[in-house]
């Protein structure tokens, strides 16, 4: 059989994942009925992209989407709740614009998780669906972590040459200001060459460009792609016989690096200066605002996924265990309601909607009763989340929460579930099994289920 036949379709991954399996009394032909069943089983895709908006450091639910008016005085909050797009759905009276778009939402007011502690544990818990527990210590990335979502998607969907998979902006969000990076936002055990392209520069300053991707000026197109060509040259001769995981992943660097570098996509989707300034004010002339901005570009530009993480660390911005009302009333809030209401109303216009997923979640809630600070404190027992576009239901509210927002009453709902219906939309079951650098299969998502009541 040619090279176009069994062995041409078989990748290394696939050929090391034999050797290893035989091991344990599995054989080649088992292995491939595997894949097709697997192939005959996956979802209908209906998203081609997915923006996740993640306010890290625990959004208040009682202040925004889940309000107690009728709850006792120092568990209802200051906020008066307004009528939203969605009858029966009010949301907060900071949330105006957003308020117009709720008909096209599903709204979870049901979620929970057991990590109430470390807001590192509990955004990995949010982020990847595998919930591992909470934690007493600085919990940083380590690389046996389960992979973000935008990894995940490149290993098992490999985009075109000259795309970006997935990004992550602005900030690596540190564990506390001098904390370690929390994870949930890397590789993890897939390896580091499936890291998201990390965009650390304000996208809201004068001048805003991210020169790792621009040539030098004595570096012109020929001469780089004669330096593509003897290192692919190189690895032929050296990094295949010697194949090894940090290997593997200087390879993979390189080839992201010359893909970009060359792609005018890419190039002309981080251009945030073409945008109109009427269009950079209705997203706020912010850092967080121009993010969600460069992220509508770049997914238009190809790019899979993503990820805004709304704090330089985890207690910069939504920890508000002091002044919880005076910081979303006066920031938090009304940046959060220009930037996700614009992106909605761009997708809508840009009929790209039905095909990108827009997901706003957080590590937790926050605490029904307000404390001496005037703040609310973390809160894992329940919490909102909010998803738009890609295939979710349009004008869903699903579960709901008891009289203070205390606990779930109805349809408890687990991260797992709502990640696991995101790849189910993306077109790759949550079951789907990954596979390490050592071979090791792993499922997709550890713990969750599709939840159908979500789909469109």
């Amino acid at each position: 059989m040619d090279g176009d036949g069994l062995l041409g379709r078989l990748t290394r991954r696939r050929l090391l994942q034999v050797g290893s399996l035989s091991v344990a009394g599995l054989s080649l032909p088992r292995l491939l009925a595997a894949d097709a069943q697997r192939n005959a089983a996956a979802p209908a895709q209906q998203a081609d992209a997915c923006i996740v908006i993640f306010l890290n450091g625990g959004p208040s639910h009682l202040d925004m989407w889940d309000m107690k008016p009728q709850a006792t005085e120092g568990i209802r909050g200051e906020f008066q709740p307004i009528a939203s797009s969605l009858a029966g759905a009010p949301i907060s009276e900071h949330l105006p614009l957003s308020a117009r778009h709720m008909h096209r939402c599903t709204l979870i007011r049901s979620m929970h998780h057991s990590v109430n502690n470390s807001h590192a544990a509990a955004v990995y818990t949010s982020i990847t669906g595998h919930d591992r527990g909470d934690a007493n210590r600085l919990v940083g990335a380590e690389s046996d972590d389960q992979p973000t979502i935008g990894s995940a998607l490149t290993y098992l969907r490999p985009p075109a040459n000259g795309r970006v998979p997935h990004v992550c902006l602005p900030y690596i969000t540190k564990e506390g200001a001098k904390g370690p990076p929390q994870p949930g936002f890397y590789g993890g055990l897939l390896g580091k060459s499936y890291d998201p392209l990390f965009i650390l520069n304000d996208p809201n300053a004068d001048g805003f460009s991210v020169p790792e991707l621009a040539l030098r000026d004595d570096v012109t197109q020929p001469r780089l792609n004669d330096r593509r060509h003897l290192l692919a040259s190189l690895a032929e001769s050296f990094v295949e016989p010697r194949r090894n995981a940090a290997l593997e992943n200087v390879s993979g660097f390189q080839q992201r690096a010359f893909d970009l570098l060359t792609s005018n996509a890419a190039q002309h989707a981080l251009d945030i200066a073409a945008e109109t300034p009427e269009v950079r004010e209705r997203y706020g002339r912010n850092i967080y605002g121009q993010s969600v901005l460069l992220a509508r570009r770049l997914i238009e530009a190809g790019t899979r996924l993503a990820t805004i993480s709304w704090a330089p660390d985890a207690n910069a911005t939504w920890d508000t265990h002091g002044n919880n009302f005076v910081k979303l009333k006066e920031t938090l809030l009304p940046q959060f309601d220009r930037a996700f209401a614009s992106l909605l109303t761009d997708l809508v216009e840009r009929h790209l909607l039905d095909r990108t997923i827009v997901a706003v979640l957080g590590d937790f809630g926050r605490s029904p009763r307000v404390n001496k600070a005037a703040g609310r404190d973390h809160w894992n027992n329940c919490y909102s989340v909010l998803l738009a576009g890609g295939g979710f239901g349009k004008g869903v509210v699903y579960g709901a929460s008891d009289s203070t927002g205390a606990l779930p009453a109805q349809n408890p709902t687990r991260p797992g579930d709502v990640i696991a219906t995101l790849y189910h939309l993306l077109g790759i079951s949550p079951a789907e099994v990954i596979h390490d650098r050592l071979g090791r299969p792993h499922r997709l998502v550890p713990e969750g289920e599709v939840i159908p009541a979500l789909l469109a």
